[in-house]
């Protein structure tokens, strides 16, 4: 048995024995069995009250964590995707088995049995969890004030319980945010496929959140006790806390609804930045036992956040930008050849001449592999960031100050191991196809011992000036690629425009537009690198392990000899202070142990970084890809263009027959990728799950959030 079977054994049973004590929390045989002589002193002396769910709430998952990092590591060593054996490729169908979609309707979505199964093991597990906390609750009204009524005590204890049931929705309502994971991968999620899991916890939680709230102050106003709502105890939780991080948590939520989302981006996002002040709020609220479960996903995510924000502060070197006629731009990157990633990945953009504060998402449609100095995402114009952003870039400045994130991606490329692949894309959701397409070029060309599957690409425009998008899918580079070993065919439907006649005028004309612009280089940009170097998953477990192990030895020494003399002398030790405590010592653990090890990458990505500019960039343009695509007429019918016009097939006035298209594909095992409207979206999903082709294996990407 290799290690990486080992370590995801040992992961999983982890996991398996987390899970369980999630089961028994509410039971008696948590209250009662569960605290052993030496833990009761440890947590007397060192942790206090919050020492045994310290143990059992957060350090599981902070191990699993540190333990993915290796397996991550391992798997990123070992042999790729495209070189796998027939028996992973047996293990790989009966998976996919698992993941084809069974379920397509609003509002869920896409689902697939995985999906289906987790969805329905939560809900047993909150409705399992708020069933017992009320068993055990009624079976203690005795405890309750002497002259408060039976129903009264009741209504407050399913008030409480609501609210405890709402913790457990927020223990996982950071995971999927948190854009470098070492959780994620390890069930085949990324952070962009995730975004729905953290909708779908930020809708429930907050219907618990609002249920808790207004039973409290139902019960407050019936047992004339209106005055425990602005009441900020020293003893236990304060309730003004709570009022102040649901009214946040409203507005969070309701600012992130659809409809609001998508017609007023800018009041969703500066809203949503007020997660800090809610977790600040909710924490102190809460207190220190159910803290320490929410911990992990805390902890995780400001290592995250903090990472990102240090990569920010480096300016990327951007070396040029084509301007196509379909208000589309590709922005070409310096990177570090160390650099590496799958296809589909995403990158975060932030343009502070546009705005300081945004960063949005961009698909990398360049290889790592092909092109293993630069890279370049793909930008429609039409929002107003993105229009802005255009409009900068065509008045040619002689410099332009772009910050970037990422990039972030799967782990794995499993589908571009199949016999066949079928694309399906609408509008800008090529792009993630053109990432793929360039993969397979380099698969083809440069490894022409490696099988790369039969490619068909449907891709639908609105306008003929859209199909000067397929341009992109060679790369910007002088070189000249030798596709003839990719068999593909492209099938391209032009929706809104029905005279074939004016077809080669329009493209010509659109064409005649298209622009390149080169940027002059500035010494203090740097090439695109990871933001921990090559072994980056190796030096996130080292952050997560060393910073959490730094947190709780702060914890215990300020608890020590902080907390612990006043709490032993009888004295009362403000409650919400020791929240404070955490929250700080966390934040302390995070920043130091980060900033380390992040320094210390820093020092020889800069000094890579110098040497990709003393060898890459050219002194005069002409002798630039960009300039020679500039200095001479490139047709379309050049090479290796010949071989994308010949393998071309344009329809006007229609939009595709997915149904018939599939199941045409008679190859044993068929991908299928999807990325566009919703819409098409569903239809691919739905034709996949009907049954009625069993070697449709389908896969979707979406970025609307």
């Amino acid at each position: 048995m290799g290690s990486r079977s080992v370590l995801n054994i040992f992961v999983m049973l982890v996991f398996v024995g987390w899970l369980f004590i999630w089961v028994m929390l509410p039971t008696k045989t948590y209250k009662n069995s569960w605290t052993p002589e030496l833990l009761n002193k440890l947590n007397s002396t060192y942790f206090r009250e919050q020492g045994t769910n310290l143990l059992l709430f957060t350090f599981p998952i902070m191990l699993i964590a540190a333990v993915s990092c290796i397996y991550l590591h391992l798997c990123s060593k070992s042999t790729s995707d495209h070189s796998s054996t027939n028996g992973n490729n047996k293990g790989r169908q009966y998976l996919g088995s698992w993941k084809r979609p069974v379920l397509v309707m609003e509002p869920l979505g896409i689902m697939n049995a995985v999906e289906l199964f987790f969805a329905a093991m939560f809900t047993v597990l909150l409705i399992w969890s708020l069933a017992n906390y009320i068993y055990i609750s009624y079976g203690n009204l005795h405890m309750h004030n002497p002259n408060e009524k039976v129903w009264m005590a009741k209504f407050r204890s399913v008030a409480l319980r609501l609210g405890y049931i709402g913790n457990v929705c927020y223990a996982f309502l950071f995971f999927p945010v948190t854009r470098l994971s070492s959780i994620l991968p390890l069930v085949g999620l990324t952070s962009e496929s995730s975004i729905k899991y953290h909708i779908w916890l930020g809708h429930v939680s907050m219907a618990l959140a609002i249920l808790h709230s207004v039973g409290f102050v139902l019960y407050y106003a019936v047992s004339n006790q209106m005055i425990e709502m602005i009441e900020w105890s020293s003893t236990y939780v304060s309730n003004v806390a709570g009022e102040i991080a649901t009214v946040v948590a409203i507005a969070m939520w309701i600012t992130s609804l659809y409809k609001i989302r998508r017609k007023m981006f800018d009041l969703f996002f500066y809203t949503h930045q007020l997660y800090t002040l809610y977790i600040f709020f909710y924490l102190l609220h809460v207190g220190v036992a159910y803290t320490c479960m929410i911990l992990p996903g805390i902890f995780l995510f400001l290592i995250d956040r903090y990472l990102r924000f240090l990569q920010s502060k480096r300016r990327a070197r951007l070396i040029s930008s084509r301007l196509l006629p379909c208000s589309t731009l590709e922005l070409t990157f310096s990177k570090n050849p160390g650099l590496t990633y799958n296809p589909t990945s995403i990158m975060f953009v932030n343009v502070p001449s546009v705005s300081k504060l945004q960063w949005h998402p961009f698909t990398v449609v360049s290889s790592s592999n092909l092109e293993s100095d630069k890279l370049s995402v793909v930008i429609k114009c039409v929002g107003s960031w993105s229009q802005k952003l255009g409009k900068q870039i065509s008045t040619s400045p002689d410099h332009f100050e772009i910050s970037t994130e990422g990039p972030y991606g799967p782990s794995s490329s499993h589908f571009l191991s199949r016999e066949c692949l079928v694309m399906v894309s609408g509008g800008s959701g090529i792009t993630p196809m053109i990432s793929i397409f360039r993969e397979l070029i380099y698969r083809s060309t440069l490894q022409p011992n490696t099988k790369v599957p039969k490619v068909i690409l449907i891709t639908a425009f609105k306008n003929t000036s859209d199909l000067t998008m397929l341009d992109l899918l060679l790369p910007f580079s002088t070189t000249s690629f030798d596709i003839s070993n990719l068999d593909f065919q492209i099938l391209a439907y032009i929706t809104r425009e029905n005279d074939p006649q004016q077809h080669d005028n329009n493209l010509e004309a659109a064409k005649s537009k298209q622009q390149v612009i080169m940027f002059k280089q500035n010494p203090k940009d740097s090439p695109i690198s990871a933001a921990l170097g090559n072994s980056s998953w190796l030096w996130l477990g080292a952050i997560i392990s060393s910073s959490f192990v730094m947190f709780l030895l702060l914890l215990g020494l300020v608890t020590r000899y902080s907390i612990y003399p006043i709490e032993r002398d009888g004295k009362l030790y403000h409650y919400s202070a020791k929240i404070i405590w955490d929250m700080f010592l966390v934040c302390a653990s995070v920043f130091i142990a980060t900033s380390v090890i992040f320094m210390w990458q820093k020092r020889d990505n800069e000094f890579e970084g110098k040497q990709i500019q003393n060898v890459e960039i050219p002194t005069n343009p002409t002798n630039s890809p960009a300039a020679n695509l500039c200095g001479a007429e490139r047709e379309l019918e050049s090479l290796p263009h010949q071989s994308i016009v010949q393998a071309t097939k344009v329809l006007y006035g229609a939009r595709p027959d997915l149904k018939r298209i599939l199941f045409d594909c008679k190859a044993s095992d068929v991908g299928v990728v999807v990325c566009g409207p919703k819409s098409m979206r569903h239809e691919v999903a739905k034709i996949c799950a009907s049954g009625l082709a069993q070697n449709l294996h389908f896969e979707s990407i979406s970025f609307n959030w």
